[in-house]
Formats: C-alpha cells, sequence, structure tokens
C-alpha cells in the first residue's frame, strides 16, 4: 500500500490536472495498475480487525473449552486439564480439528484471562474475587462483664459483600481459624487477599527497598488454599480503604451498642445472618443489589480444598519449681510439670494442652485470654439510675442486668425504684453483681418488710404518708 502522501499526489493529478492514468503512470513512474486504483478508486477507511475464522469460533468447541478452563481456574494446577486431555475430551464429542489448533486456542484464552498479560484492570475497579483483611475491636458482654473482641473482617471490594469472625485475639492461630472460617462463610477462597503489615503474617514489613517477608506458617496456609497476597505499604491504610470502612460499617450497625453473647460460635453466627440480610440493599455506586453482584462474584472465586486445614501451633517452654509455665504472658499451675525439664504447648486459638515429652497431656482447658473481662462499672450506672430512675427501662445497661436484680428494679413506682437503687448502691461496695444475684435470696430472707435494710428516713420529704406500707 502506498503512503497517503503518494495517493494524495495521484488523486491531485488525476482530479486537479486532468491528467490521464497512462500519463501518471509514466510521470511517477508506477504500474498502471496502481494509478487506475489510487486515481480513480475510493480510498474508504477499514477496520483492521480480523475477525478469527476456524472450527474453534465457527463451531460450539471455542466456547465449550472456554468453559473448561474457567471451570479449572478455581483449581489448583495438577488438578487442572492438560492442554492433551482437552484435546482426547473433545475427540470424544466428535471434534474433527487438529491438536495444534487446540493449543493455539487454550494460549489465546490463558493469555487474554492472565492478570500479568491483561493491561487494561484500572486498579479502583477492583477485580471480581480480590478480597481485603482487617481487625476491628468491639465490645461484647458475656456472663454479665465486659469482653473486648478483635472482630476479622473480610470484604470484597467488587461486590461489597462482607463476613466477619470475631475472635478473643490477633495472634496467629486466631488469625489463621478466622480466615479458615471466612473460606467457608464465603464458600470459596479469594484470589488475591490485601493485608496490612499483620504480625501473624507478615515477619518483615516492606519498605521502599524491599518487598514484605510472610511468616512460614502464612505461606504454608497461602500454599494450601491456593490465594496470592498483596502487602500494603506501612502508614497506608487507603490502600485497603474497602475493608477500613467495613471495619467501621460493622461496628456502627451491628454494635451500636454492646451485645449479649454466650459464645463466639453463637456470635459468628449471629453475624453471618445479619450481614446476609445486609446485602440485600443496593451498592453505593453501581445501583445493583449487592447479593446479586455477589453471586456474580462468588463464581470467580476458588473451590476450597477437601482436606480440611489443621490450625495449632506448637510451642516448648520452661517449668518452674511451682509447676507454673508461662502463656500468653500468664503463669499456669499444671500439675507434675516440674518433673520434667520442660514440656510443650500445642496452642489453638481458644484452647491449649500442656504435653510431656513423652506425649503426655498433663493439662488442657481455655486459653488465659479466654477468660480475660472487664467489670461493668455499676457504681457509677447505679449513680447516675439515682438521679434519673425514669430512664432505667430504657438504659443501654438496662439489659446487662442479672435477672434477678432486673426483676428487683422493674417496678412502676419511681420511688422506690429510687430506694432500692441506693441500697444496691451500698451492696457494690462490698459484693460485685454476680454475687448479689447469685445470693439475692439470702440477702432479702432476714427482713421481709424491709428486705435490704433501707433506711426510709432519708426519703421521708420525697415519700408519700402511705410509702412505706405500699412496699
Amino acid at each position: 500500500m502506498l503512503a497517503m502522501s503518494d495517493i494524495y499526489c495521484i488523486k491531485n493529478l488525476r482530479n486537479n490536472k486532468g491528467l490521464s492514468i497512462s500519463k501518471i503512470q509514466k510521470t511517477l513512474g508506477i504500474n498502471w495498475r496502481t494509478a487506475k486504483k489510487y486515481g480513480d478508486g475510493e480510498q474508504l477507511p477499514q477496520s483492521k480487525i480480523k475477525q478469527k475464522k476456524g472450527m474453534m469460533t465457527d463451531g460450539n468447541w471455542g466456547e465449550m473449552v472456554s468453559d473448561w478452563l474457567f471451570e479449572d481456574s478455581k483449581l489448583k494446577k495438577k488438578s487442572r486439564r492438560t492442554k492433551k486431555a482437552i484435546f482426547e475430551e473433545l475427540q470424544s464429542h466428535g471434534f474433527q480439528g487438529s491438536y495444534r489448533t487446540v493449543c493455539y486456542f487454550v494460549s489465546n484464552w490463558e493469555n487474554s484471562h492472565n492478570d500479568h498479560h491483561d493491561k487494561g484492570h484500572d486498579r479502583l475497579e477492583h477485580p471480581p474475587s480480590e478480597a481485603q483483611i482487617d481487625f476491628g475491636v468491639m465490645e461484647v458482654v458475656k456472663d454479665g462483664e465486659f469482653v473486648d473482641i478483635h472482630a476479622l473482617v473480610m470484604s470484597y471490594p467488587c461486590s461489597n459483600a462482607a463476613f466477619v469472625a470475631p475472635l478473643p485475639s490477633e495472634n496467629q492461630e486466631c488469625f489463621l481459624e478466622g480466615l479458615k472460617l471466612l473460606f467457608h462463610q464465603s464458600k470459596g477462597v479469594p484470589r488475591k487477599i490485601r493485608i496490612d503489615n499483620l504480625t501473624p503474617a507478615v515477619k518483615k514489613v516492606r519498605s521502599k527497598f524491599e518487598e514484605a517477608k510472610l511468616t512460614d506458617a502464612f505461606i504454608q496456609f497461602q500454599n494450601h488454599y491456593g490465594f496470592e497476597v498483596q502487602v500494603c505499604n506501612p502508614r497506608s491504610g487507603h490502600e485497603k480503604g474497602n475493608v477500613e470502612n467495613k471495619v467501621g460499617y460493622v461496628r456502627y450497625n451491628f454494635f451500636p451498642t454492646s451485645p449479649v453473647i454466650n459464645s463466639y460460635e453463637e456470635l459468628t453466627e449471629t453475624l453471618r445472618v445479619k450481614l446476609e440480610k445486609d446485602r440485600q440493599r443496593l451498592h453505593y455506586e453501581k445501583e445493583v443489589m449487592i447479593e446479586d453482584l455477589w453471586n456474580q462474584e462468588k463464581k470467580h472465586l476458588l473451590e476450597l480444598p477437601v482436606e480440611e486445614y489443621p490450625i495449632f501451633k506448637e510451642i516448648e517452654t520452661k517449668v518452674n519449681k511451682f509447676n507454673e509455665a508461662k502463656l500468653d504472658n500468664v503463669l499456669i499451675h499444671i500439675p507434675k510439670a516440674s518433673n520434667y525439664s520442660s514440656i510443650y504447648f500445642i496452642l489453638s486459638w481458644d484452647k491449649f494442652k500442656a504435653v510431656s515429652p513423652d506425649g503426655e497431656i498433663l493439662l488442657e482447658d481455655f486459653r488465659p485470654y479466654m477468660n480475660k473481662r472487664r467489670a461493668i462499672p455499676w457504681l457509677s450506672v447505679f449513680k447516675d439510675w439515682i438521679r434519673k430512675p425514669r430512664v432505667v427501662p430504657y438504659s443501654r445497661y438496662q439489659k446487662y442486668l442479672p435477672g434477678r436484680v432486673n426483676d428487683y428494679l422493674m417496678v412502676d413506682d419511681l420511688i422506690v425504684r429510687k430506694a432500692r437503687l441506693t441500697e444496691l448502691v451500698s451492696l457494690l461496695v462490698t459484693h460485685d453483681m454476680k454475687r448479689i444475684n447469685e445470693e439475692f435470696y439470702d440477702l432479702i430472707s432476714g427482713n421481709n418488710e424491709n428486705p435490704f435494710g433501707i433506711d426510709w428516713s432519708q426519703y421521708d420529704s420525697l415519700a408519700p404518708s402511705n410509702g412505706r406500707e405500699d412496699l
């Protein structure tokens, strides 16, 4: 094909100068057919994209192989079909093409579906099956006391779906157990996970000169499930902004007040149900139901491995002469432990086993942080209620009252309620709330007419003349 400037010269000589085709041929020294083609013909722009042809495109063979390749992309490399296996399976369905044709098609498909070759992804668009992980500290009430839980939140920015695993700590065992639980809730494994410099996963923080180095335990876990890891730069929370926002969303929507729980398993199921219902709303940008987006995204997840991954950690520790060994910065008494120079702890996320060098289990119990509590400040709460007794049934703390104490305070007469609150304040100086509730009937059995020995003289100015008879 001639250059556009040469074509213009031919057109100019033909149309503006009036030269014949033979004259143009002699003048420019070109072939007569060339002069004719560009002098009298129309040079309209044409698309340079050529439609693919061949039996893989014209028939349904290419579509069939594409479905197989997409299906296999969720599996580990060793479980995927080889090109030869694909070719033989096609032949069993009546395919008449060659092995080389299949190889070309598979190579082209892999190139077009490989992130390393796909230069069209805008990272802000968040490709499907990419997840972000972060911890958030929430507060719950268990057995009448405050407990801090470490909620491991996994969000999928593409669909804005989220999953939460409440855990007692942020150590390695809890982190891996939480990830495992989140994978099962998602019914699949994300292809890529973005994390910050979490100690259970990162042993050397990323710098501008060197990539982050992951812990061996996390790499082993990663190898089993087959996902990729991307570590954010230090102090760069915006690089995983979706999960940062999702942690706040979970906190403010599902923990506005500290919920009462009986176990971590119960809380996990409660949050799973709430987050599943939460997906029945429009995506903040795409104006599509989050549930619909998630149903599309989860098709891109990797399959869960058939074999369950055991999560535990073994550490060797010394024992002092008092049969005590330190675990989670707490000294634990272990019977017969001093008979050995050292023992082993086998740790899971919630329990531990103390084992002798011979394999004998010396002690099995919950890890110390499972019993870590903070008392509800009942004394200051009750003092506030005394000033405003009407607020008791509507207070955020009312649902944390143990049953007997709650029944005792839920009276309509505000004067009586205030008197009972005052007596409970005096008891809280020497008793905790749990003991007051447990020994409630013993405390009131001494005087049925005046259950807590209330000094009514201080209420004479407030109580009606028959106030004491009403009690």
